[in-house]
């Protein structure tokens, strides 16, 4: 019996001693220190190369994708033959159509001369630059003096009343592309303002919709150039100008002309993507007994934002193409207006820089979609309809 205790005794303190303590397990780790499942699950573990890609793909970038996957050690024979597509294809092509303008340039004789081929439209935009840097530099100068005059005035009478009057110089280049984009986004959105409520209106109503499609097929197709001598009258009767005036007519007469013709895309896409919510979304809505205004930004607005997106990029691109008719014809001083003084101007230059301008309109249209674009991606909750 003794021997048998003293075996038992002996069998209880080695297992003792073998299993592990309550207060410290095998697997336990210190508070401070995570497992490595949960690193990599709260670290971000995603290659650098590939966030860039992400940006490059949001903003509408993806020529050179295949250079950061290459750069990020990929598969270099599959890389480089997307890249040879992405960016090869592209630059041979345009290679090709800069040989090819030359070339037809060269043939075509007008009363201004020669067609400006490439290299002399290039000299035509440097050209501007200059007269742009010269013309800041005539202000700055202008500026100076009157700061000096004042200063001068204000030593022999503390009291004066001095005055900074406003460079009237001649507006540059630039000046005329920054009153243009002023002037399309002033047009867009006024148009977006309108367009988005009816738009919301008309896919919420069959019959309102039905009451208000017959005005939107009729005045759809109408050209700028109709709509800019009505939009002149109104705006010369109904906005008298003084020298307090925050807006001149001829920016009034082209911003609502934009607004005429690009605000039916958002409204037609606005309309479209309400009109095609899921009922489910809207009867759940009835049923929480929401109001409308909630039904309308929690249910109504986020489930048609991809169509609403789509309709103002083309609404976007419609009013920058109507703004350079409008702002010929108004005289408003963007590029419209550069357009038109070259062609009145008729010197060796003039068709050189048109086209500059032809070129700074395409550029910058471009550039204008890929930012809607990138909008859409955003808050389209990684929908992307282009």
């Amino acid at each position: 019996m003794t021997e048998l205790t003293a075996t038992t005794r002996e069998t209880m303190k080695n297992t003792a001693e073998n299993a592990p303590s309550e207060q410290a397990p095998v697997n336990s780790v210190p508070d401070n220190q995570a497992l490595p499942s949960e690193n990599k699950t709260k670290g971000d573990t995603t290659p650098l190369y590939v966030r860039i890609n992400k940006v490059l793909d949001l903003i509408g970038f993806t020529w050179f994708v295949p250079l950061v996957r290459l750069c990020g050690g990929e598969n270099p024979k599959t890389q480089l033959r997307e890249l040879l597509i992405a960016i090869g294809a592209p630059v041979l092509f345009f290679i090709a159509f800069l040989m090819f303008w030359s070339w037809g340039a060269a043939q075509i004789e007008t009363s201004l001369g020669v067609i400006p081929g490439p290299a002399a439209v290039y000299e035509e935009a440097q050209g501007l630059l200059e007269e742009h840097h010269i013309e800041r530099e005539k202000a700055v100068a202008f500026y100076e003096r009157q700061e000096v005059r004042n200063a001068k005035k204000l030593a022999k009478n503390p009291d004066a009343v001095v005055k900074i009057r406003p460079y009237t110089g001649k507006a540059t280049y630039l000046d005329q592309i920054v009153t243009s984009l002023y002037t399309v986004f002033t047009g867009f959105v006024i148009a977006t303002l309108v367009a988005v409520p009816i738009g919301i209106l008309c896919g919420m109503s069959s019959l309102v919709n039905t009451a208000i499609n017959p005005v939107i097929q009729i005045f759809k197709p109408v050209s700028p150039l109709a709509w800019l001598p009505i939009v002149t009258m109104i705006v010369s009767a109904v906005y008298v100008t003084s020298d307090d005036s925050w807006f001149d007519k001829s920016f009034l007469t082209s911003a609502i002309t934009v607004t005429l013709c690009s605000l039916w895309p958002t409204l037609i896409n606005t309309s479209v993507g309400v009109s095609s919510i899921d009922k489910d979304l809207v009867n759940v809505g009835k049923v929480l007994r929401l109001s409308k205004m909630t039904q309308i930004t929690k249910i109504i607005l986020p489930s048609s934002l991809p169509l609403i997106f789509t309709g103002l990029r083309l609404s976007l691109g419609v009013g920058w193409m109507v703004l350079i008719a409008a702002e010929m014809l108004a005289q408003n001083p963007g590029l419209g207006k550069f357009v038109w003084d070259e062609f009145q101007n008729g010197s060796s230059h003039s068709l050189g820089r048109i086209m500059v301008a032809v070129f700074t309109i395409g550029l910058i249209g471009f550039a204008l979609d890929r930012v809607m674009m990138t909008l859409q991606k955003i808050f389209s909750f990684g929908e992307t309809n282009i």
